[in-house]
């Protein structure tokens, strides 16, 4: 419901940003700033939803996010291979989600298929001010 609700603010929001984040196969995720709103009860934080697309095949780098992001992604459709710190590669399908903490490393996050594209909806809870959300980690 919550992420319903979510992406229904973040349609009629006007401030949409969109970049492109591509790998070292030149497969790219087209990544959306879909809702960024100030948290009137915690000075200092908003919460940033971004949608994050991959065709089939695609992938992002390896990176990390800013130190004070709290992450909780949904996988809307398809499926994302995902691996944090030092955890195992997991697939999480739609409908299905997780977590990163302040810190953390992303170190695989792809399209589980090379034939069907895949969406995920990565909310962040995060310093205002934060205007990078995304560090590629060199190999």
């Amino acid at each position: 419901m919550f992420i319903r609700a979510l992406l229904i603010l973040a349609a009629a929001s006007l401030s949409t940003h969109t970049a492109n984040a591509s790998d070292v196969h030149g497969a790219s995720a087209k990544i959306s700033i879909v809702f960024d709103q100030p948290l009137p009860n915690v000075p200092g934080k908003s919460m940033k939803g971004v949608l994050v697309e991959y065709g089939p095949g695609g992938s992002s780098s390896a990176h990390i996010h800013p130190k004070s992001a709290f992450i909780y992604a949904t996988v809307l459709e398809g499926a994302i291979k995902s691996k944090v710190n030092d955890g195992p590669e997991k697939i999480f399908k739609a409908g299905e989600n997780f977590s990163e903490l302040p810190g953390d490393r992303h170190g695989v996050s792809a399209n589980a298929s090379t034939t069907e594209p895949a969406k995920l909806l990565a909310v962040f809870v995060v310093d205002s001010d934060e205007k990078n959300l995304v560090t590629d980690i060199k190999p």
